[in-house]
């Protein structure tokens, strides 16, 4: 019985939410380019900070504003480590929520994310991530073009020569002799 009640109570949200949606349907369907932004999470993102991005003047704004951005903390020259600053906590859930779901798909923002995570750990990877979503979001929404992926192999495509060094300087170490011959 209350569960019924429940139920029809979820219905009527999601037809009001659906609704009230209707007029945004070309932003949600840009935000939805972006890899693992599902229908819900596009809803909460336009609900938060809306679809007219002429009100920050730059995404570093609206990453400050959202609560993503990196803190600058820094003593005698030296950047310290510093905690993220505080913002919208409901975009910034939203935006971990996505990062994780990224983290299991083979695209450039999970390569960025697993690069991250070796060297700063999970936490604050997830949320170097999100800063990169809510920028991609940022130009998604400002331009009107839908998102490019760039692919999981992007970064090593950036700079091979510099790939080969490190696994053959990392081979030498482990005691081998390495000579590169070009597949062809």
């Amino acid at each position: 019985m209350h569960i019924d009640f429940l139920d029809d109570a979820l219905e009527q949200v999601q037809t009001e939410i659906d609704q009230r949606l209707g007029t945004y349907a070309e932003e949600v369907q840009l935000l939805q380019s972006i890899p693992s932004v599902k229908a819900n999470a596009a809803a909460t993102i336009i609900a938060e900070i809306g679809t007219d991005m002429s009100r920050f003047p730059s995404a570093k704004h609206l990453a400050s504003w959202a609560g993503v951005a990196p803190g600058n903390k820094q003593s005698a020259g030296k950047r310290l480590g510093n905690k993220i600053t505080k913002g919208n906590p409901y975009l910034r859930a939203v935006l971990a929520e996505v990062v994780w779901s990224i983290t299991r798909t083979k695209t450039y923002l999970a390569a960025q994310y697993h690069r991250f995570a070796r060297r700063k750990g999970k936490r604050r990877a997830v949320m170097a991530v999100a800063h990169s979503i809510l920028t991609i979001i940022y130009h998604v929404l400002k331009e009107k073009k839908p998102y490019e992926e760039l692919g999981e192999d992007y970064f090593d495509r950036l700079d091979t020569e510099q790939v080969q060094r490190y696994h053959v300087r990392r081979l030498e170490q482990l005691g081998y002799t390495v000579s590169l011959a070009a597949a062809g």
